[in-house]
C-alpha cells in the first residue's frame, strides 16, 4: 500500500485543510458518511444567504431567490453533468426518494426491486409505497462476500421480472460502503425497459459522477455527506419525460413567486417559507472541494481508508469482505468485528446503540459508524481532508482495548 500522501499532525498542508473545519481538536470525527460537517467556506456563505434573506426578504423571495437558486442549479448541474432544468433542491436525499415513491404510480402487481444492501430508510419508503398501491417491494440478495461486479449485476437481473416497474439502487451502499456498478445496472435496465432510481447520497464528491452518461431516470442524493454542503442540502434529478408526475412532499401554492412561466421546479422551491441558504451555498462546497483538487481528494482519503483496513484487519483477524482496490470502496469501508457475547446481547434495551460505540465516545472521543447488518457486525470508517493516520492509529489502539 501507498503512503507518499498518507499526512501526519506535522505536515503543513494537513494542517492548513484540517483548520478549515469547526470540529473540537480533541474530537477524533470519523464518521464523515453519516453527518459530514461543512468547512468555514461554507458555513460563511450559507450564513451570507441567510443575512442577505434577513436583509430584505420581500425583496429576497420575491425578486431574487428564484434567479439564485437557477444559478445554484447550473454549477451543481455542471459537476454531476446534468441539466440545471432537470434537477429540483431539496433537503435530502430521504425527502428526493419520498418524491419519487409518491409520483411513480403503481399498479396491483408491479414490482419495485431494491438490494439487500439499501438504506433502511429507503427500504421502507418503498415497502410503504407498495403496499398503499397493491403492488410488491422485492429484495434481491447479492454476493457476499463481494468479489467481482458482474455478479453483483447479474444477481439484481436475476430477480427482475416482467413486473418489475422499477430498480432501486445505492451507487455506494450505507451499512456495508460498498460501490455498486450502477453504470452496467442503468445499461442492462434499459435493454429491459425497466426505470432506475439511484440513491446517491454517499456518491457525490466521493466519486466523478455523470448522470447523463449514467441514464438513468430519478437520481436521489445529499450535499452534507462527502461534498460537505451545508445540512439541509439536497438534490433530486427527474428525467425530462417523468416530471410532470413529481410533487412535493408538501403541498403549498405551486408557482413562481416572480411570475415567471411556471417550471416544474416551482412546486419544490416554494412549499412555505423556508430559508433556501443551504441550497445557496452549495456552489462554494463545491468550489471548496474544486481548489483542493477532487482525484486528489479522492486517492487521500481512499489511502487513508486502505489504511484503516489493514490495521482493523490485522488487530480483529476478519477478512473485509470486498477485494481492496478504489473500483469498490473509497474514503469510507465498512469492516466486520466479532460478534457481541451472547450475555451482553441479551441485556440491550430495544433501540440501544452498540455498547462499542457508546465507550469509543465515552473514553476516547471518537465518532464513527457501528451497525448490525445480515447478521453481520460491521465497523464503518470514513475519512475526509480534515483526518490522518494518527486519527486511525487511535481508533485502533481504542478498539484494541475493547475488543
Amino acid at each position: 500500500m501507498t503512503t507518499d500522501i498518507l499526512q501526519n499532525e506535522t505536515d503543513p498542508e494537513w494542517r492548513r485543510w484540517r483548520l478549515e473545519w469547526s470540529i473540537p481538536i480533541d474530537v477524533t470525527y470519523l464518521n464523515h458518511g453519516s453527518f459530514g460537517p461543512s468547512p468555514w467556506p461554507v458555513q460563511r456563505a450559507r450564513k451570507a444567504w441567510s443575512d442577505r434573506l434577513e436583509a430584505q426578504p420581500m425583496d429576497f423571495f420575491i425578486r431574487q431567490m428564484e434567479d439564485e437558486l437557477n444559478a445554484a442549479s447550473e454549477k451543481l448541474g455542471a459537476f454531476i453533468g446534468a441539466a440545471a432544468s432537470d434537477l429540483v433542491f431539496v433537503d435530502n436525499a430521504t425527502v428526493a426518494m419520498n418524491i419519487v415513491a409518491g409520483g411513480l404510480k403503481l399498479s396491483p402487481g408491479d414490482e419495485v426491486l431494491l438490494t439487500d444492501h439499501e438504506y433502511g430508510a429507503v427500504q421502507r419508503i418503498w415497502k410503504n409505497a407498495c403496499r398503499e398501491q397493491s403492488a410488491k417491494a422485492v429484495t434481491c440478495k447479492l454476493p457476499f462476500p463481494i468479489t467481482d461486479q458482474q455478479e453483483i449485476v447479474e444477481a439484481v437481473f436475476s430477480s427482475v421480472t416482467e413486473k418489475t416497474r422499477l430498480i432501486v439502487v445505492s451507487h455506494v451502499t450505507s451499512p456495508t460502503a460498498v460501490i455498486l456498478p450502477v453504470q452496467k445496472i442503468c445499461d442492462r435496465a434499459k435493454e429491459r425497459g425497466v426505470q432506475v432510481c439511484i440513491d446517491g447520497p454517499h456518491a457525490l464528491a466521493m466519486l466523478p459522477v455523470d448522470i447523463k452518461e449514467l441514464g438513468c431516470d430519478f437520481y436521489a442524493a445529499s450535499c452534507h455527506k462527502w461534498l460537505s454542503g451545508p445540512f439541509g442540502s439536497g438534490f433530486l434529478y427527474v428525467d425530462r419525460k417523468l416530471q410532470s408526475a413529481m410533487k412535493p412532499v408538501v403541498t403549498s401554492w405551486g408557482g413562481s413567486l416572480g411570475s415567471r412561466p411556471f417550471r416544474w421546479q416551482d412546486e419544490f422551491n416554494w412549499i412555505g417559507t423556508r430559508d433556501p441558504a443551504p441550497f445557496l451555498a452549495v456552489p462554494a462546497a463545491i468550489e471548496f472541494l474544486e481548489e483542493f483538487g477532487f482525484e486528489k481528494f479522492r486517492q487521500q482519503t481512499h489511502q487513508l481508508t486502505q489504511y484503516a483496513r489493514q490495521k482493523i484487519s490485522s488487530l480483529t483477524g476478519l477478512e473485509p469482505f470486498v477485494p481492496d482496490s478504489p473500483d469498490f470502496y473509497g474514503p469510507m469501508i465498512s469492516l466486520p468485528l466479532p460478534p457481541l457475547p451472547a450475555e451482553v446481547q441479551k441485556n440491550l434495551k430495544p433501540n440501544q446503540c452498540d455498547p462499542l460505540l457508546e465507550e469509543l465516545w465515552d473514553q476516547h472521543k471518537i465518532e464513527l459508524a457501528l451497525s448490525h447488518w445480515s447478521g453481520q457486525r460491521l465497523l464503518r470508517v470514513s475519512c475526509h481532508l480534515y483526518n490522518r493516520t494518527a486519527d486511525i492509529d487511535k481508533l485502533v489502539e481504542a478498539l484494541s482495548e475493547t475488543l
